[in-house]
């Protein structure tokens, strides 16, 4: 399947790049971090035998733009709102919506913010931001370490991972995989580029993870919003090492939700693309 790619406008002075292929119900695919939507190159070939697929790269990832942070820039809530003016771009007022990791929280946002418009929602491996700050603690929140160093305020976290970004990139595709082949090396280096190239923009988007996105998260919580959509959740089994019910803390947000846990590796979408579209295909048709 042949992707086509194009740059599409979806806020003041923000284009999104974005590959596009199939026809038939559509359905976007968020990448996380440290990739961009290249992420998605097995599982949106398969979907776009009977779907139209979008897989952009989120803003300040990839090839999309990468404005300046002014607070709010990189909050979920801006980011959700770019894809639902990219699926309004190619005429599509309802689309599916599926995301992994960072691309998941972006997906969940949205999820919240755009019921009207998000009709299905996946979300791979990763906890809504206000939970992942509660379930964090003691010796075992040592595993999220980047979350607390891209927390802090302008400056010196950009200064310590512009010292040595493909140590600091690289070790997650290292640590985080369980099938080194799944990330080719070249597929590996271009991860790598992209996110040299992103520095400021992939920090400011954890740091909003640690103010913004968790004020907007308690609002929702505090206004009893849920997610009324179809809603499926594949995940590995952290709960055993942090000590949390992944179940109970989704079914707080999606009372109806499926939720799986797979042997797989953090990058699933890569190491396990079958599962995953398997995952995909039986969520679209509820």
């Amino acid at each position: 399947m042949n992707f086509d790619y194009q740059r599409v406008p979806v806020a003041d002075r923000v284009s999104l790049n974005v590959a596009v292929a199939g026809s038939g119900s559509p359905i976007v695919l968020l990448h996380g971090f440290p990739q961009t939507h290249l992420m998605w190159r097995h599982v949106a070939a398969d979907l776009a035998a009977d779907h139209t697929v979008l897989v952009p790269d989120l803003r300040g990832y990839g090839d999309s733009d990468k404005p300046e942070d002014t607070g709010e820039t990189y909050s979920k809530r801006t980011m959700a709102a770019d894809i639902v003016a990219l699926a309004k771009a190619f005429g599509h007022e309802q689309f599916a919506l599926a995301g992994h990791d960072r691309g998941a929280l972006v997906a969940f946002r949205a999820g919240l913010d755009h019921p009207d418009h998000v009709t299905h929602l996946a979300i791979f491996d990763v906890l809504p931001t206000l939970d992942m700050w509660d379930v964090l603690h003691g010796a075992s929140a040592a595993v999220a370490f980047h979350l607390y160093l891209m927390a802090q305020p302008p400056g010196l976290p950009e200064q310590l991972i512009s010292a040595a970004p493909d140590a600091f990139f690289g070790y997650f595709l290292d640590q985080w995989g369980a099938d080194a082949e799944a990330i080719p090396a070249s597929v590996r280096a271009r991860y790598l580029e992209a996110c040299r190239n992103a520095i400021p923009s992939i920090v400011a988007d954890y740091r909003a993870s640690a103010g913004i996105d968790v004020e907007h998260d308690q609002a929702d919580r505090d206004a009893g919003n849920r997610l009324a959509m179809p809603v499926t959740v594949l995940q590995q089994d952290w709960g055993v090492a942090l000590g949390y019910d992944a179940v109970a803390l989704w079914r707080a947000w999606a009372p109806a939700c499926v939720h799986e846990t797979v042997a797989t590796g953090h990058f699933m979408a890569e190491q396990a693309p079958a599962v995953v579209t398997k995952t995909l295909r039986e969520l679209l048709l509820r």
